[in-house]
C-alpha cells in the first residue's frame, strides 16, 4: 500500500501534534492533514498518526477517553481495512485502549514522570516502521511519559515474540537490552510493537523529537525514512 498523504489526529490535550506535522511536512516533505477529534472523515489520508500528549487530560487512565472520540471510529475502520496507523506515546496508549494493539501501558515502575533521552534498538525489519533500520544500530530517542510500562498477559507476550511483533526494545548505548537500561519497567524491555497484520504500530519514544538537525539528533528520522522508502517502493 502506497502512502500519499498523512493524517495527524488532534485530541484535546495533544501536545506533540505540531511536532509530528512539522517533521512530516517540513523535514520529510509530505502532504499532511490535521484531523480534529470530532471529525468523521480521514480526508483521504493513507497513514494516520496519533501523537503524544495528554488526551482529555489523561483522566481515568491515559488514552481511555480518547479511544471513544468520533474520529476513532474512522481510525479503527481504516486499520481494520489494512490501513496504516501509528501511535506515539499517548497515541500508543490510545491504540491499546482501542484494542488495535494488544496489551496496556501502566504507570512507570518508579511512579515518576520520565523525560529524557533513552537508547533503543529495532528488533525486526519485518515491519514498515523498522524496514530500513540496521538491527545492529542503537538509536537515541527521547521519552516523555508517566504511563509507559508495557504489560501483557503471558500468552499475549509469547505470541508477540513468536510472531515477531516486537519492534523496539530499550537498551544500553552498546545495545544491551537489560532491565538496567529499561526506563519504566516494561516487560521484556519493550518500547514498541505492531499488530499481527503489521499495519498498526505503537511506541513510547518520540522519533519526531529526534528528526531535526537543529535539535542535534536525527536518529528518529530513520523511522520516517523507513515508512517512505518501503511505502513508495
Amino acid at each position: 500500500m502506497s502512502v500519499n498523504k498523512f493524517g495527524v489526529v488532534i485530541f484535546p490535550g495533544s501536545n506533540c501534534d505540531e511536532d509530528m506535522i512539522y517533521v512530516l511536512e517540513t523535514i520529510m516533505g509530505q502532504h499532511v492533514e490535521r484531523l480534529w477529534h470530532k471529525d468523521h472523515d480521514l480526508k483521504g489520508c493513507d497513514f494516520i498518526v496519533l501523537p503524544g500528549g495528554f488526551s482529555y487530560g489523561d483522566y481515568l487512565r491515559s488514552g481511555a477517553i480518547a479511544r471513544f472520540s468520533p474520529i476513532m471510529k474512522e481510525v479503527i475502520e481504516h486499520a481494520n481495512r489494512g490501513g496504516y496507523v501509528m501511535g506515539i506515546c499517548n497515541g500508543f496508549q490510545v491504540l491499546c485502549e482501542a484494542h488495535l494493539l494488544p496489551g496496556a501501558l501502566l504507570h512507570n515502575d518508579t511512579q515518576k514522570f520520565i523525560c529524557k533521552n533513552v537508547h533503543l534498538k529495532a528488533i525486526t525489519n519485518d515491519a514498515l516502521l523498522t524496514s530500513g533500520i540496521d538491527l545492529q544500530n542503537v538509536l537515541r530517542i527521547p521519552v516523555a511519559h508517566g504511563e509507559g510500562r508495557y504489560y501483557a498477559h503471558e500468552a499475549t507476550l509469547t505470541s508477540l515474540i513468536e510472531n515477531d511483533q516486537v519492534l523496539f526494545k530499550y537498551c544500553s548505548i552498546n545495545g544491551d537490552a537489560s532491565a538496567e537500561h529499561n526506563p519504566n519497567g516494561s516487560l521484556e524491555n519493550i518500547a514498541g510493537i505492531c499488530n499481527s497484520g503489521r499495519n498498526v504500530f505503537g511506541m513510547m519514544p518520540h522519533p519526531e523529537r529526534a528528526s531535526d538537525p537543529e535539535l542535534g539528533n536525527t536518529d528518529g528520522r530513520q523511522l520516517f525514512e523507513s515508512i517512505l522508502n518501503l511505502a513508495s517502493a
